[in-house]
């Protein structure tokens, strides 16, 4: 997989300052939080692009590990880019299968954490009809969880996070696990439902078999030389997406492995793979980034 060239390193680096301390998703304890340590506690770290870039559009951030731990260069480096583009990055810390944690706990954590952007909009000058999501492997498989199995949220809770819709506006996919079957992750689908999960469930969780026209368009990438997670989870979903009208940009790269993020020098734009260039221009079509 090529890589890019042109900007520098400098441009990067000025956008770290405008990271904010974690949010903590829920003011009290998380539902169905199993204790109160640091692994029980769902956040959502902001990084806001500067406000001569900022075009009001957000991004939730989910990294990938296996549903096991978290990827940092999923997670952080990826806001820091998407600041580049004029969009705020919000990295979610979701609970996770070594910790005790089964579905439907991490589709909860995410959706909670579009809900909260769209409640705190004003605060971080967000436009809550531009909030998409983004993950990562295992974090692409709870992203495709939650583009299919989003809700409008409760008009009348007394939570006012809770009254906000969880359907993310658009979609990125990078490496995505998004099937629990054949062409699974077996890693990722022990940690997110156990080691005998039922047929049903398994179904549930196969994201390609739970698209439909009301799915967001999305920004799908992957590789021919993935060995972790098969190039089949991208082919089957975008097939999916195709036969239920839903717009979507394709990338199947022949070069690279699994796990690839931004690149060798995830800090280094000049070293910034294509998937990244190829992004920022659909960003671009979808009105999230920097025309």
């Amino acid at each position: 997989m090529k890589l890019l060239t042109g900007m520098t390193l400098a441009l990067v680096s000025t956008f770290q300052v405008l990271a904010q301390e974690p949010v903590h998703l829920w003011p009290a304890a998380a539902p169905g939080a199993l204790g109160s340590d640091d692994k029980d506690i769902p956040t959502l770290t902001p990084f806001l692009a500067t406000p001569e870039l900022a075009t009001g559009a957000a991004v939730v951030i989910c990294p990938g590990g296996g549903y096991g731990g978290l990827a940092g260069h999923e997670g952080k480096d990826y806001a820091l880019w998407l600041n580049t583009q004029g969009i705020a990055g919000f990295v979610l810390k979701y609970r996770l299968g070594s910790a005790g944690y089964r579905h439907p706990v991490m589709l909860g954590d995410a959706a909670r954490a579009v809900r909260l952007v769209r409640a705190r909009a004003a605060e971080w000058k967000i436009d809550p009809k531009r909030v998409g999501i983004m993950g990562s492997s295992a974090g692409g498989h709870l992203a495709s969880t939650l583009l299919t199995h989003f809700d409008a949220g409760n008009a009348t809770a007394s939570d006012v996070v809770e009254r906000q819709s969880s359907r993310p506006d658009v979609g990125i996919l990078c490496y995505a696990v998004i099937s629990m079957g054949p062409n699974t992750h077996g890693g990722s689908r022990e940690n997110l439902l156990g080691k005998d999960p039922s047929p049903e469930l398994v179904k549930l969780l196969s994201n390609e078999l739970q698209v439909t026209p009301q799915t967001p368009p999305c920004f799908l990438w992957h590789t021919w030389e993935d060995n972790a997670v098969k190039v089949e989870n991208t082919l089957d979903f975008a097939l999916a997406l195709r036969r239920a009208g839903v717009r979507f940009d394709l990338h199947i790269y022949e070069k690279g492995n699994h796990g690839l993020g931004l690149g060798s020098g995830n800090y280094d734009p000049g070293k910034w793979l294509d998937w990244t260039r190829d992004c920022t221009s659909w960003l671009k079509v979808e009105g999230f980034g920097r025309k």
